[in-house]
């Protein structure tokens, strides 16, 4: 299974009948969770609950904007209400004949009453309502595909752009790996002098250096570089499997830069070849968030 972006777009256009035709069009973009928005005709409450159980059945995560436009490309027959006619004009003439009244009723005032204007074809009508809904059904699935094709290539796009950052995160890694040891060497140099100088005569020089043991000990960065390694490791296996991975990534990155930000207040102030390391660590940062930028558009 690719690793699927959450931005994508499809479209499809469709005809009902001879007189409608409609176009439907999905767009997808990064959200922590399904979101999403419909934009139909009104009277069409059914299809949309249909919609929504489709997009969930097929998505997991994204913003996803469905909007349904339909076109007519024939003018509706329209009439006039009879009854309602009818009943305005027995009316006036009873009123002209009781009161003895001039004149003659105004046609376009009896066609401004509401509901004396009436369509042959309703377009909220179940009838159509129903045709229009059985169609776009039809359509949502393939549609579904379009889009999850799209996603899945941008979803390539982006896992290439996080291996190469991984790559580099590793190259970074095994750097300051390879000045380790002279890092070490330098801390408890500096450590033996600060301390014998404070101690003067009281302390013998053996005491002096298992206390600088204990001190390097805790400084020893080993541990945050073999975490670092296995967090890459477990990055590149994420975007090589399936299902969601988005959430999962962001984590990881977070566990990333927190062993970043250790390293680097171990590493601090040591001087020499720790000033490298500082390099090398402020590197890491700015990769790790290059990639948390990328994550954040992933399924």
């Amino acid at each position: 299974m690719p690793l699927y972006s959450m931005t994508g777009f499809a479209r499809v256009q469709a005809r009902v009948n001879d007189q409608t035709n409609y176009t439907l069009s999905l767009k997808s973009v990064n959200h922590r969770f399904l979101d999403v928005q419909l934009r139909l005709p009104s009277g069409l409450d059914a299809l949309e609950m249909e919609l929504r159980r489709a997009l969930r059945e097929q998505l997991v995560r994204g913003h996803v904007d469905v909007t349904l436009s339909v076109e007519r490309s024939a003018q509706q027959a329209a009439g006039f209400n009879r009854e309602l006619v009818a009943g305005y004009l027995d009316a006036y003439r009873a009123a002209q004949n009781e009161f003895a009244l001039a004149g003659e009723p105004d046609l376009n005032t009896v066609l401004r009453i509401p509901g004396a204007l009436e369509s042959n074809h309703r377009n909220s009508s179940e009838e159509e309502a129903a045709t229009l809904t059985a169609s776009v059904l039809e359509q949502i699935g393939p549609l579904l595909e379009q889009l999850k094709a799209m996603r899945a290539r941008e979803g390539e796009a982006l896992e290439a752009i996080l291996n190469s950052s991984l790559d580099r995160l590793a190259q970074t890694v095994e750097g300051v790996a390879q000045l380790r040891p002279e890092v070490e060497q330098r801390y408890q140099e500096r450590l033996t002098q600060r301390l014998s100088a404070a101690a003067g005569s009281e302390f013998s020089r053996q005491r002096v250096l298992e206390e600088v043991a204990v001190l390097v000990d805790r400084s020893d960065i080993a541990e945050e570089l073999a975490r670092m390694t296995t967090h890459i490791g477990h990055f590149r296996e994420l975007l090589g499997g399936s299902g969601e991975a988005g959430k999962k990534l962001d984590f990881l990155l977070q566990e990333m830069n927190r062993e970043a930000n250790t390293l680097l207040s171990k590493t601090g102030g040591v001087g020499g070849k720790g000033t490298r390391v500082t390099e090398l660590g402020l590197a890491m940062k700015a990769e790790i968030e290059k990639m948390r930028e990328q994550v954040q558009n992933v399924e």
